[in-house]
């Protein structure tokens, strides 16, 4: 980690300050302003959570295009969505050009080091929300997902969704990854082998939500519409794996009442009682450097599923 990223984002930072990491330049402004005023957590304090966490994180962003969820007064004020990457922005952050249906080519940032990161987070983005192909090859994802979202369900319904999922998963031989979504519910992850496009990856998420719902129609539904979707059950949500569809990704901090972080947990703390509040910005960083990342296996070449199979 860069000693000097921290000494200048010391507890209480506030104005503005230029860093330099290696020979990489960086401004950073209104560190004082509050982002979580109730808990008295300013942009300095999540640009210090970022700087502190970043050796875990970096490696599940580098390399994909990040789409920006701007908050620039904070959690409670209103936000926007930016794909491009804003002009002017210094040289050194990459971007990475994907064609959409329209004819556009979007230009999104890429954020691959330490720099990059708190550029992006220091233009208000509380969450971080990378696409789920590499920049090489957008249409081919390396991993499958599902967002576990309650509909009117409660907590202990989407746990018991979760391990129903992971039981499914596992009878599949498809090893799955979970972690808190920071906001409502849990993401569930399945690193897989790059070959299926995207729409193929979408359909085998879809068939897998759907043959779930079937199976316990009093818990849980695979309904994206939420005029059809019924209440009091979890959506297995398959449809995040769509085209240009993102999840917060992981020890990404949410605009929450509690600042809570999506934390890689594992299924025994699941099973023990893990709750979403119980991880925020203010004790993530500690967890990290006491347990690692506990989401390694989706960085690895190994024990990747080959999806060809179910096509």
């Amino acid at each position: 980690m860069n000693a000097e990223a921290l000494a200048i984002l010391d507890e209480g930072a506030s104005g503005e300050r230029h860093l330099k990491i290696g020979e990489r330049e960086l401004r950073l402004t209104h560190l004082e302003k509050p982002f979580w005023p109730e808990l008295g957590i300013t942009k300095g304090d999540l640009l210090r959570y970022y700087a502190q966490v970043a050796p875990a994180l970096l490696p599940h962003l580098a390399d994909r295009a990040m789409v920006m969820k701007r908050y620039p007064n904070g959690a409670s004020g209103p936000f926007f969505f930016m794909k491009r990457a804003p002009e002017p922005r210094p040289g050194w952050v990459r971007t990475c050009s994907i064609s959409h249906a329209s004819g556009n080519v979007i230009d999104f940032p890429v954020v691959d080091d330490l720099a990059a990161l708190l550029w992006v987070v220091n233009l208000g983005c509380i969450d971080l929300n990378p696409w789920y192909g590499r920049c090489d090859d957008v249409q081919r994802p390396d991993y499958l997902h599902f967002d576990l979202d309650p509909f009117q369900a409660s907590w202990e319904q989407v746990v018991e969704t979760g391990l129903l999922l992971r039981q499914v998963l596992e009878g599949l031989k498809m090893p799955a990854l979970v972690k808190t979504s920071g906001s409502k519910g849990l993401h569930v992850y399945v690193p897989i082998r790059r070959g299926p496009t995207q729409k193929q990856v979408w359909t085998i998420a879809k068939a897998l939500a759907q043959e779930l719902a079937g199976q316990y129609p009093d818990l849980i539904t695979s309904e994206y519409r939420i005029a059809k979707r019924p209440r009091g059950r979890v959506l297995v949500d398959y449809n995040q794996n769509a085209w240009g569809r993102t999840l917060a990704s992981i020890y990404s901090v949410r605009p929450t009442a509690h600042a809570s972080v999506s934390t890689p947990i594992t299924w025994e703390e699941l099973e023990a009682g893990a709750r979403i509040e119980d991880f925020t910005l203010k004790n993530v960083p500690a967890r990290v450097k006491r347990r690692g990342d506990l989401w390694k296996p989706l960085l690895v070449s190994k024990g990747r599923v080959a999806l060809e199979r179910f096509l």
